[in-house]
């Protein structure tokens, strides 16, 4: 069969994300309340309050040390974070499952500055529901979940995640 008449495997990827996207129930957390956010303890031993998080944006990503997505996206997230004033936006890497000095030196390996914390409190599920990794999760300046976003994303949909961050939230949320 010819290129033009058949689909590409990432095409076709997309195209069943793209339906499954669509047709997925929307989170019943987008747009509540505030987001409750525990203390947390990065894979370095820094702790980063709960205060932290008051009256800033912050992009969430939840990911797996054995995902390839995971370790590609993170690399742009990695970017999106070098770029960034923490005053203006935090990020945060949640890493589900394995081992923390697994992640630990994966992240260093790959030059991931962000902090990243195991998701040893239920952080998951104060965002949303669904299981895929990646999920990158976007609040606003309020602490409320504007969107998450599952799977890989590509480089100028993670840079515009600092922009969906900071703009305000749709009427009615």
């Amino acid at each position: 069969m010819s290129g033009a008449g058949r689909l590409r495997p990432l095409g076709a990827w997309w195209l069943c994300t793209a339906l499954t996207w669509s047709t997925w129930p929307a989170v019943a957390q987008e747009g509540a309340a505030s987001i409750a956010w525990p203390a947390l303890t990065t894979l370095n031993g820094q702790v980063l309050p709960s205060t932290r998080w008051a009256g800033v944006p912050a992009v969430v990503v939840f990911w797996s040390t054995d995902c390839g997505y995971c370790k590609r996206h993170n690399d742009r997230v990695a970017q999106l974070h070098a770029t960034v004033d923490p005053r203006r936006l935090q990020v945060l890497g949640v890493v589900e499952g394995g081992d923390a000095e697994g992640a630990r030196q994966l992240a260093a390996t790959r030059g991931w500055r962000f902090p990243i914390v195991r998701d040893e409190v239920g952080l998951r599920g104060r965002f949303t529901p669904r299981r895929v990794v990646p999920m990158t999760c976007v609040l606003n300046a309020d602490g409320r979940l504007r969107q998450c976003i599952p799977g890989e994303m590509s480089e100028a949909d993670v840079t515009e995640l600092a922009q969906r961050a900071a703009a305000p939230a749709p009427v009615g949320h």
